[in-house]
């Protein structure tokens, strides 16, 4: 465990060598690719005088109430069909054509149409950040209980356990490890559309903050954008896993 967080240690400091040096020797132009004493420097202006009149806390806040808004609507629905659809090849049947047609297509595509159905409010934004997290976890769920063993289930029954019974004591928990799998997926699907639902009628938002900067060539505001979300991201992924760490306690386990 020592060696391996050493390893990933060594990787990131060396990142941060070859990025100080290129930008201290300039070998690569400022403009495409800032000094870390600039990133840094944006960082502390944009939390001290805002960016375009709103807190960077602000903007931060309100990309991870669209995130999260979608994100737990897209486990309370995409977790149970899922699961059905695992178990139940007509309920499949319904879901499996549509999520296998839209999953592969790049937000963008499909953006304008949502957009022209709900409008250019945060309803929209959630919709398409919801999409893009129901997709894998639906895949997931459904993968995880079609590789339920049979032989638990079978041995649940002989022993006189109703349907109800095998699904709660036996399949449930044994789909729990690639359930996880599929949120922790999820969270990152829709983090990495977040710039995309932020791209239209937005006048805030973490992603907004990326493109706007962009227009200007502020690279220093861009790369800081890129390291908040990168962060956070982490921040959300380790979250869950401490709950997967809680709740299925036996994974990894003999």
């Amino acid at each position: 465990m020592i060696k391996t967080k050493a390893i990933t240690v060594s990787v990131v400091l060396g990142i941060m060598l070859i990025w100080y040096g290129a930008t201290r020797w300039n070998l690569v132009s400022s403009t495409m690719v800032p000094s870390p004493k600039s990133v840094v420097s944006a960082f502390f202006s944009i939390l001290r005088d805002n960016y375009k009149g709103i807190s960077l806390w602000r903007h931060l806040s309100v990309s991870l109430g669209r995130l999260l808004c979608a994100f737990f609507l897209a486990v309370f629905l995409g977790v149970p069909l899922g699961l059905a659809g695992g178990y139940n090849t007509k309920i499949r049947a319904v879901f499996e054509p549509i999520v296998e047609f839209y999953r592969p297509l790049p937000p963008l595509a499909y953006y304008t149409l949502i957009i022209l159905w709900m409008g250019i409010e945060d309803s929209s934004k959630i919709m398409l950040l919801f999409l893009a997290a129901f997709a894998p976890i639906y895949v997931a769920c459904v993968s995880a209980m079609r590789m339920v063993k049979i032989d638990y289930v079978n041995s649940a029954l002989t022993l006189g356990a109703s349907k109800w019974q095998v699904f709660f004591y036996v399949s449930l928990p044994a789909c729990l490890p690639g359930i996880f799998i599929g949120v922790r997926t999820a969270i990152g699907v829709a983090y990495t559309t977040l710039v995309a639902a932020e791209m239209v009628a937005a006048v805030s938002g973490i992603g907004w903050l990326v493109l706007d900067a962009s227009r200007y060539l502020r690279s220093d505001i861009i790369f800081m954008g890129i390291f908040i979300m990168g962060f956070t991201g982490i921040a959300l992924d380790q979250l869950i896993r401490i709950v997967e760490s809680r709740i299925v306690f036996w994974k990894g386990k003999e």
